[in-house]
């Protein structure tokens, strides 16, 4: 298994929500006036809020001169579990505060392990916290008011450090209409890496702004993952189960 095969695999155990109706947000011209702790702000109050979250995510990925698509339900327990099933139950996944397990079928092999080798090959210190973010359109890292500055570019509000590590660039984009975020960009020019999260469709979900549709950029030196995520069929606040349980005789792999 390739490193960047690995990431989609890791990737793919950590995706989002809505309800049965829906609608596309649109958007607006970003206001200059706007300080730095305005436009933070209104972010923080676009939180998603929600118990539970039940979906169907049509997930699409190009790695290693591959392209391969899969349905998957997916089940959220807000900052709980999260679950993942492709169909027939092949594989399962799920994603605690403890770490990330999953199991394949085909196979007969599983994982267990912390977030020590994801966050090696996305080259960000990653936890259950950050993965749920991520899929939630929510900021990965925290952002003091007093250590960022923002401005107006192509109408999004770009949020980046103040001073900005050496080692390590952030920068976020920030949309006017709705203040949540448009992507998530972090970068490391020493090693020629890069992870992009771009949200390119939100819609609205029983008044919560949620993303409709995700684009995932890794790259490091010549080698690129893609993967896209789209959210359909969802239901939000619902009882579920999460039914997780590697099988006996299954062979526990490295990564």
């Amino acid at each position: 298994m390739s490193k960047y095969t690995a990431l989609i695999a890791v990737l793919f155990m950590s995706t989002l929500f809505s309800c049965r109706s829906t609608k596309t947000l649109t958007s607006a011209e970003a206001n200059y006036n706007l300080s730095t702790k305005q436009v933070i702000r209104e972010n923080s109050r676009q939180a998603a809020k929600f118990r539970t979250l039940d979906s169907k995510v049509k997930l699409s990925y190009d790695a290693d001169g591959r392209s391969q698509s899969y349905s998957i339900s997916l089940r959220i327990e807000k900052d709980q579990k999260i679950w993942m099933s492709s169909a027939f139950s092949v594989v399962k996944a799920m994603i605690t505060p403890d770490g990330v397990s999953y199991y394949n079928k085909l196979d007969k092999t599983y994982f267990e392990g912390d977030f020590s080798y994801l966050s090696e090959l996305l080259g960000i210190p990653l936890d259950f916290t950050k993965a749920q973010n991520l899929i939630l359109g929510e900021l990965l890292y925290p952002v003091k008011t007093q250590g960022f500055t923002s401005e107006v570019l192509d109408n999004n509000y770009v949020v980046q450090p103040k001073n900005q590590n050496e080692l390590f660039e952030l920068f976020f984009l920030i949309d006017p209409a709705m203040f949540k975020v448009n992507s998530q960009q972090m970068a490391q020019a020493s090693l020629r890496r890069l992870l992009q999260i771009d949200y390119q469709k939100y819609q609205e979900v029983q008044k919560q702004i949620i993303p409709e549709t995700i684009r995932i950029l890794a790259v490091e030196g010549n080698q690129e993952a893609i993967i896209e995520l789209d959210f359909k069929n969802t239901s939000l606040n619902e009882s579920l189960r999460f039914p997780f349980k590697i099988p006996s005789g299954y062979q526990k792999i490295e990564l």
